[in-house]
């Protein structure tokens, strides 16, 4: 067991440097640290995700059955991102993200992923699965 100082594992990351603080289960509780840019989609087929915003601002994108959901997190914000929807975020003021990513990861760089033909997209999997 251990406790983990979030702000200086912060100071200790480099830009878009993804920090594993513990294993959470299946999953991987971690920070991250993103300046500017926007990610490829991703999704979890079998977990919800949950983001916490600590620093920063950065507009999400959830592909929903009835189409792309946007909104913005703000600082002190908590998000859980919903089993099996392909989301990305896009940052808008420079971010520290706290999240919980249980089990597996799909990864697409296609526009609209649920279009793919292997709409499976890259996948990757937390190693205790």
């Amino acid at each position: 067991m251990q406790a983990h100082d979030v702000a200086d594992s912060f100071a200790r990351i480099g830009e878009f440097e993804f920090h594993e603080l513990s294993r959470f289960n299946d999953g991987t509780l971690g920070i991250v640290k993103i300046a500017t840019g926007q990610g490829p989609w991703e999704r979890h087929p079998d977990t919800d995700e949950l983001f916490h915003l600590l620093a920063g601002r950065l507009e999400l994108t959830v592909l929903a059955a009835d189409g792309p959901q946007t909104l913005e997190l703000s600082a002190g914000q908590v998000f859980v991102i919903p089993r099996g929807h392909w989301h990305r975020a896009r940052v808008l003021a420079p971010v520290e993200l706290l999240y919980l990513t249980p089990g597996c990861s799909e990864h697409s760089d296609a526009d609209d992923p649920r279009q793919e033909a292997d709409s499976e997209g890259r996948r990757s999997c937390s190693p205790s699965t």
